[in-house]
């Protein structure tokens, strides 16, 4: 089986990198209502555990308000349950079978900590960025040496995934910069 060097693929793998950061930062609550804080809540619905966003309609009516229409009345108290605990520290309000839940302020301590946590998840990311390069120059490294690829060839692709791998960790960072912005904001 013969490997081939393959800059797209690699640069995809970055990204897929850079989606998975930006999915986890869109968890993290900033003390404004966002329809991304409940999406890792599931439900114990029909028997098995259900996303959320299977059973109701989530949406922010408000800044600090977050309402999840509940589309079967009898899933309501599910709902209810798996969002209290959830460990988000969000508390529902039941009317009928719309939950309303407001997003309380966010004290000092608690958004150091999660700036903390966007900064952990970045790491990651980075990481995960840093395999993607290694496994591109691994493959190089392999075509050069059984005489695949012309060492001209080699290191200018070498250029290129480093030059890959840079543009995927400036976004990382500037996607964490931004989010620590959202979070510090008073």
């Amino acid at each position: 089986m013969s490997q081939t060097f393959d800059l797209p693929e690699l640069k995809r793998r970055m990204q897929g990198a850079l989606a998975t950061l930006k999915h986890e930062l869109g968890g993290l609550r900033t003390g404004r209502a966002s329809a991304g804080l409940l999406e890792p809540i599931h439900v114990e619905a029909y028997g098995q555990s259900t996303p959320l966003n299977q059973v109701a309609t989530i949406s922010v009516p408000e800044p600090r308000l977050l309402s999840v229409q509940v589309w079967d009345k009898g899933l309501v108290s599910a709902v209810d349950k798996a969002i209290r605990d959830s460990n988000l520290g969000l508390t529902p309000t039941i009317e009928g079978q719309v939950l309303r839940i407001r997003t309380p302020e966010l004290n000092e301590q608690r958004r150091k900590e999660l700036v903390k946590v966007a900064h952990k998840y970045a790491e990651d990311a980075r990481v995960a960025v840093r395999h993607v390069r290694r496994d591109g120059l691994d493959i190089l490294k392999k075509l050069l040496k059984d005489h695949a690829l012309p060492e001209d060839d080699a290191k200018r692709h070498e250029t290129e995934v480093q030059k890959a791998t840079d543009d995927a960790v400036r976004e990382v960072d500037a996607a964490v910069a931004q989010k620590e912005k959202e979070i510090l904001q008073v």
